[in-house]
C-alpha cells in the first residue's frame, strides 16, 4: 500500500480567502478550496486559471498574499504538514547532477522515510526504473525523469497528493501503468490536469476555477448530469468556463 488509508472524517486541505499577485497580475482572487480526506478531487481550469499557482501555496511552495491554508489543521510548511503531503510539480526537475539513486536516497533521508531500502525498490519496480539507477538525471528521457519525480513525491508515504498534470510526457503504457498504481492507492488526492479523461481515471470529484476564483465544485457524476443531450462531459466543462469569460 502506498498512501495510508483515511477517511472522510477530517478535512485535509483547507485554503481560505486565498488571494496571490504577480506584479499587476492577479493568479488567485479569494479562492476557496475545501478537501475531506480521503477524497480524490481534479483541479480544473483554463490556462492561467491559476491552477498551478494554488497548488504550489497549499503545499508551502509560494506564499498567499492573503488568505490561510491548512493541511490536516497543520500550517503548509510545519513539519507535520511535509510529513503527510507529496507533491509532483509540473515539468518537475528531480537534482540533474545525482543519479536516479541518489536522488531517491537523498529526499527519502530528507522524508526520514522508514525502511528507505524496501521502499525505493518497491518504487523502482512499480515504475521500471532498475536499469537507470545509477545513470544521472541529467541523461534520462524527460519521461523517465516524469518518473523519477513520480518516485520523490511518493518516497515518503504521504497520506495526501497533490500533482501537477502528473502523466505529463510519459507514453502511453507508463501511463496505464502509474493510473492503476494511483488507483490501488488510499489517501487524499489533488490533481491539476488539462485533460478531462485523465481527472476521470484518477479522481471522482471536480473543482473548477477560472480567473483565480473557484466556480463549480461537485462530483464528477453530478457534472455529466449538467450535460444537455449528448453533451460530452469535456463539452460541459468547457461551457462552464465559457459562460465565466462571457460575464466578466
Amino acid at each position: 500500500m502506498l498512501l495510508l488509508e483515511t477517511n472522510y472524517s477530517n478535512e485535509a486541505i483547507s485554503a481560505i480567502g486565498i488571494v496571490k499577485s504577480f506584479k499587476e497580475r492577479k493568479a488567485l482572487s479569494n479562492l476557496n478550496i475545501s478537501i475531506p480526506e480521503g477524497r480524490r478531487v481534479a483541479l480544473l481550469g483554463p490556462n492561467g486559471a491559476g491552477k498551478s499557482t494554488a497548488l504550489k501555496i497549499i503545499c508551502g511552495i509560494l506564499k498567499p498574499d492573503y488568505g490561510e491554508v491548512r493541511i490536516m489543521g497543520h500550517s503548509p510548511n510545519s513539519p507535520e504538514a511535509k510529513k503527510i503531503i507529496g507533491f509532483l510539480p509540473e515539468d518537475a526537475s528531480p537534482y540533474p547532477t545525482l543519479s536516479v539513486r541518489e536522488n531517491m536516497e537523498y529526499i527519502g533521508a530528507i522524508r526520514e522515510t522508514d525502511d528507505l531500502g524496501s521502499r525505493i525498490g518497491d518504487l523502482v519496480s512499480t515504475l521500471g526504473l532498475s536499469e537507470y539507477m545509477e545513470m544521472r538525471v541529467s541523461a534520462l528521457s524527460r519521461g523517465n525523469r516524469q518518473k523519477v519525480a513520480v518516485a520523490l513525491s511518493l518516497i515518503h508515504r504521504p497520506e495526501i497528493l497533490v500533482m501537477d498534470e502528473p502523466l505529463n510526457y510519459l507514453d502511453i503504457p507508463t501511463q496505464e501503468n502509474l493510473i492503476s498504481m494511483f488507483s490501488e492507492m488510499k489517501g487524499t488526492f489533488l490533481v491539476s490536469t488539462h485533460i478531462m479523461s485523465i481527472a476521470e481515471k484518477l479522481t471522482d470529484h471536480v473543482i473548477i476555477i477560472s480567473r483565480g476564483q473557484e466556480i463549480w465544485n461537485g462530483s464528477t457524476e453530478d457534472l455529466r448530469n449538467m450535460g444537455h443531450g449528448q453533451e460530452s462531459i469535456e463539452q460541459i466543462v468547457s461551457r462552464l468556463m465559457r459562460s465565466v469569460s462571457s460575464n466578466s
